[in-house]
């Protein structure tokens, strides 16, 4: 279970750096993309702590929720980076950090079959 906190520790580092970033974004897109940005990383967080008070079918399901949520906050980065709303160096750093979640939760699915 040492690598489950690892994962969580990387999320919230995640979330801790992407909120504050999230607010700089244009007032427009705020109800819009930015919220849905913010969602997907909730969502991720949410479903990492739910598969682990879980166990078997419901653990699988709840990994594959936080399997398509990082899919999802990974499209929305994409965009967020296009429209120039995060720098190279910002989008160069936030997508390391979701590639090592991906990395995580990979696992964590591999070792639940």
């Amino acid at each position: 279970m040492a690598e489950e906190m690892v994962i969580f520790t990387r999320t919230y580092d995640m979330l801790e750096w992407l909120l504050p970033k999230a607010e700089l974004f244009p007032r427009p897109y705020r109800s819009s993309i930015t919220q849905r940005m913010m969602k997907a990383a909730l969502d991720f967080h949410d479903a990492l702590h739910d598969a682990q008070s879980q166990g078997g079918t419901t653990r699988k399901r709840h990994l594959r929720e936080a399997d398509a949520a990082l899919d999802k906050l990974r499209v929305y980065l994409r965009l967020a980076h296009r429209w120039a709303w995060l720098t190279d160096g910002q989008f160069a750093h936030v997508s390391r950090m979701v590639a090592e979640l991906g990395r995580m939760l990979g696992g964590w699915i591999r070792s639940e079959q």
